[in-house]
């Protein structure tokens, strides 16, 4: 597969109209090719969000988006009034409100970058043939290192392994970031803005974000300097720092990412770039780091070919498989109450800090989908409110791919042990102790499973179970022999 180059504008210099920046998904100066490119004519440019939760199809964002986006926003606004611009915001149907703002400042050009999900593309497409063809309307490929509909297997078809999917697209890698405009020319007026404050995207009543503001910095420069700490002290052992939750040793690019405050081509040739100037990061390190990258590209690869990823098995065989429904086991399973301490440590962080370690999202999502056999919607769509990196394509194929249901899936039959795997990735208990503090006083030897201690060691540690902190809601080995039956009814 040949490596792309450099987006280029086909219909930018036809005239020297305004032009309107429609961002989305893409709040950034950095590697932005829709706000570069109209920078680079020199003509008048209108940097335009708005926040859309009318068009069909549209899913509303949750809680936790609303909270990064308001930041984010905040935070992109300052950048372009440092480039001499102004943000304009408007809230309602994208199909009228661009078209206004096209109308009402005589701008001749559209530009703005994909994207995938189908109801977003057709929205893309109802704003374009609004527009007619005084207004030229320009698309780029600004958020994934590769469109979709460009990666296609040997027989035409598009892939539903994630394996070749990388070896195909991984050489000789993507296209080369492109650097933020010097500055954007100002129109003789910007368009009417509303006042971000208006949107009321914060919590209030309560403000459940006290976590959220001691972990997060939205924006693209909190982003940049977070991902130059991950490459100076944390890169070289990354391969091996991501599978240890109770330390600070991922990236944390996730939420920057779903939100475009930082784009995926500057992260894959700056690691890139420490890599060969560094010699002490191993092999293994770097390419565990790009395949992440890659992992996620190839959700949206699925996402764009499969349609209802959200809504729909990938794996039609599990349309009818038996999920259990329980409204009180999923609370329990929501508030980290399962009695299970990996389990309630991660759904704990996930309410505290709108976000959980990738390892901790394994584990609780085969504890919901297979012992307490709860349908993989559920969780997608708890996450998908308290996550503030949850995103239309990643987000939704990992639960899938959890669940069973999906493409190239984690086997059914395969069902993660929570205490062994407490005892393998949280070995001394520290991340536990941290999000369930009740047990903060437990000897390492009985903290994964604290059922299993004797009553005095409980009793020592303060611990009193059914009380101060839960028995355990299932019985790990008979919810293994449950799952394993209901799967024996569909698998074929």
């Amino acid at each position: 597969m040949a490596r792309e180059t450099a987006p280029k504008s086909e219909s930018a210099q036809k005239d020297d109209g305004p032009i309107v920046v429609w961002l989305r998904n893409d709040l950034r100066l950095d590697d932005n090719p829709a706000l570069a490119l109209a920078a680079e004519t020199d003509r008048p440019v209108i940097p335009l969000v708005v926040l859309d939760e009318e068009s069909d199809g549209i899913r509303p964002l949750g809680g936790a988006h609303k909270w990064w986006l308001h930041h984010s926003l905040e935070a992109f606004a300052h950048s372009l009034r440092g480039k001499g611009s102004e943000l304009t915001l408007r809230r309602g149907k994208s199909a009228n409100e661009v078209v206004d703002v096209v109308k009402q400042t005589g701008a001749t050009a559209l530009f703005f970058n994909r994207r995938y999900d189908e109801a977003s593309r057709a929205i893309d497409d109802e704003v374009e043939a609004q527009l007619g063809e005084d207004v030229s309307v320009e698309r780029f490929t600004a958020n994934l290192l590769h469109d979709p509909e460009a990666v296609e297997t040997t027989s035409g078809g598009y892939y539903k392994v994630y394996t070749p999917f990388w070896r195909k697209i991984s050489e000789p890698g993507p296209r080369d970031p492109m650097d933020a405009p010097n500055g954007l020319k100002q129109p003789s007026n910007f368009p009417k803005s509303d006042e971000l404050a208006d949107w009321n995207l914060l919590p209030t009543k309560p403000d459940w974000s006290g976590g959220f503001d001691a972990m997060w910095t939205p924006g693209e420069k909190a982003a940049q300097k977070r991902f130059k700490t991950f490459c100076d002290d944390l890169l070289e052992d990354y391969h091996n720092g991501r599978e240890r939750p109770f330390a600070d040793e991922t990236s944390r690019m996730s939420p920057h990412l779903r939100w475009g405050e930082i784009s995926p081509y500057r992260l894959w040739h700056t690691a890139r770039t420490y890599a060969d100037r560094r010699k002490t990061i191993p092999d293994e390190a770097i390419k565990t780091f790009l395949q992440e990258l890659v992992w996620r590209d190839f959700n949206y690869h699925l996402l764009f070919h499969f349609g209802a990823l959200a809504e729909k098995n990938f794996n039609d065989r599990f349309d009818g498989f038996s999920w259990r429904s329980s409204k009180s086991e999923l609370k329990a399973w929501q508030k980290g109450a399962t009695g299970y301490p990996i389990v309630d440590a991660g759904m704990r962080q996930l309410w505290e800090t709108g976000w959980m370690h990738n390892r901790v999202r394994m584990i609780v999502g085969s504890f919901l989908t297979r012992d307490l056999l709860i349908d993989w919607r559920e969780g997608e769509r708890w996450f998908w409110d308290t996550l503030v990196d949850g995103d239309i394509a990643s987000n939704t194929a990992q639960w899938q791919w959890i669940g069973g249901a999906g493409a190239d899936a984690q086997p059914f039959f395969r069902i993660f042990n929570p205490i062994t795997q407490s005892q393998r990735f949280d070995k001394g208990g520290d991340y536990i102790r941290r999000f369930v503090p009740e047990l903060k006083d437990m000897p390492d030897k009985h903290i994964h499973a604290p059922w299993e201690a004797g009553d005095d060691v409980l009793e020592k540690a303060g611990v009193k179970l059914g009380e101060t902190y839960p028995k355990p809601m299932v019985d790990h080995g008979k919810a293994r022999e449950r799952a394993l039956s209901a799967y024996d009814e569909v698998k074929g």
